[in-house]
């Protein structure tokens, strides 16, 4: 049978049908049936994890918590604090908020409500929390993540310690240097503001077992967002921005991994990313069909039929990387043209920057970028494009040097003297400009590197 999606033999709150029978019967003094050798265990379980709510305020908890909040900084929710306030905000409050979450009766503030584009087109809804609440989303957060943690599948990847999306890619790797060359991709349509609220409480109410925490996890999720000035509660979705929000993702798909090893699949999944690794193309269209059923039917989600598909691993991409026929890591091309577009705007010479302002974003930019990219075997496509870059930092200084006299003054400390000053006075476009030997020469590799605009390959070269 396949795995149950919501667990009907047991509420949002971990409570069991027929629960006030057995009261009467132990009110009787009839004896519980157990079964043998498990009863120390279950009491060892239920005694640690109705009490959670004490752990979540201890102050060595807080205290954590509030070091990760400070160190992440982010902006302000609907209540304009800022994460700078929030520690002198603990100083005068802290005692009767502990009082009121000890109590169940703490009320999470809604949601600052943003939309930020996705890079595919489209936009992403973000749920920004009070600093506050994202205090208290991060005190759960340090006690719940042990208590999953340990029951998640191995094939997960996203949002969990010590793993990341660099090793999902790897296993993907393994999966088709295995024959497994045939990939099913998943593409789950809007799935953080699709989350069935029922389903993931059953979920976590089946290892938590103090309300507190079940009701107070239940708050945020419905606690909805602010939208020109009226509050427009949450009926399903676990709002993107706090803290705790993939973890529950990951609770909530926890079901989908377990079905998928179930049916003994080769898989990876981050958050909702997931592709399936099987041998042939009927195989692969057979997959693709089931899991989608079972998926809606048991998740109650929607697979994106335009964005889902089959192929080899060499035609779809896996977390911006793609494997080429090969079998080798490479960049997708989707994420290459990302880079570039993220280049043109980086290097426009009509910003109101200093160079020394350019050169440090683009320096936070690229060593960001090859931080993640760096798994990739095939970086050919990469370094080739090294040489367009510096095309564009080089039409990027010759615009801000602005006038003739601007640009010989420019050249001339740079060190050119000479017949190769009078580039500075050609009518020429500046990108035709970026290409001549006068510019190339004031600006060379060797110049760009020694003032900090480095290139990925520099990068590599330093490990």
């Amino acid at each position: 049978m396949e795995e149950e999606d919501s667990n009907p033999g047991r509420n949002n709150y971990g409570s069991q049908p027929g629960s006030a029978d057995r009261q009467k019967r132990c009110s009787r003094g009839e004896p519980r049936a157990e079964k043998p050798g498990r009863t120390s265990r279950t009491f060892r379980k239920r005694a640690m994890y109705e009490h959670l709510m004490e752990e979540v305020v201890g102050e060595a908890n807080r205290r954590k918590a509030l070091e990760a909040v400070q160190r992440n900084q982010g902006a302000p929710g609907i209540d304009h604090m800022k994460t700078t306030e929030l520690e002198n905000h603990l100083q005068a409050h802290w005692d009767k908020i502990r009082a009121k979450l000890l109590a169940g009766t703490w009320v999470p503030s809604p949601v600052r409500r943003v939309e930020i584009p996705k890079p595919n087109g489209g936009t992403r809804k973000l749920g920004i929390p009070t600093v506050m609440d994202r205090l208290i989303q991060q005190m759960l957060l340090q006690v719940l993540t042990p208590i999953f943690e340990p029951l998640f599948s191995e094939h997960s990847y996203g949002f969990r310690p010590g793993r990341s999306a660099q090793d999902a890619v790897r296993a993907a790797q393994q999966y088709a240097q295995e024959g497994k060359d045939w990939v099913v991709d998943l593409d789950i349509t809007k799935f953080f503001d699709q989350v069935n609220h029922d389903i993931l409480m059953g979920r976590v109410a089946q290892a938590i077992r103090d309300k507190r925490v079940l009701h107070l996890i239940g708050k945020y999720l419905r606690r909805g967002a602010l939208v020109d000035g009226l509050v427009e509660a949450s009926v399903e979705g676990t709002p993107q921005g706090g803290p705790l929000s993939p973890l529950l993702a990951n609770i909530y798909l926890d079901a989908l991994d377990k079905e998928l090893e179930r049916r003994g699949h080769r898989f990876c999944r981050y958050a909702d990313d997931c592709n399936i690794y099987v041998g042939s193309e009927s195989a692969a269209e057979r997959t693709l069909a089931s899991v989608q059923a079972w998926i809606e039917k048991h998740l109650r989600l929607k697979v994106n039929a335009a964005k889902s598909g089959t192929g080899r691993v060499w035609e779809r991409k896996f977390l911006g990387f793609r494997l080429d026929r090969e079998k080798r890591i490479g960049v997708a091309p989707e994420s290459v043209e990302r880079f570039k577009a993220k280049v043109r705007q980086m290097w426009r010479a009509n910003q109101s920057r200093s160079s020394q302002q350019l050169r440090d974003a683009w320096g936070q930019y690229v060593r960001g970028w090859w931080g993640y990219f760096r798994l990739a075997e095939a970086l050919q496509p990469i370094y080739r494009l090294e040489g367009w870059i510096r095309r564009h930092l080089r039409k990027c200084f010759w615009l801000r040097w602005h006038s003739a006299a601007g640009r010989v003054r420019a050249l001339q400390r740079l060190g050119l003297r000479g017949r190769m000053l009078k580039a500075a006075f050609s009518s020429r476009g500046a990108w035709h400009m970026a290409r001549t030997g006068s510019v190339q020469t004031a600006l060379s590799n060797a110049v760009l590197r020694r003032y900090g605009f480095f290139m990925p390959s520099d990068l590599a070269a330093v490990g």
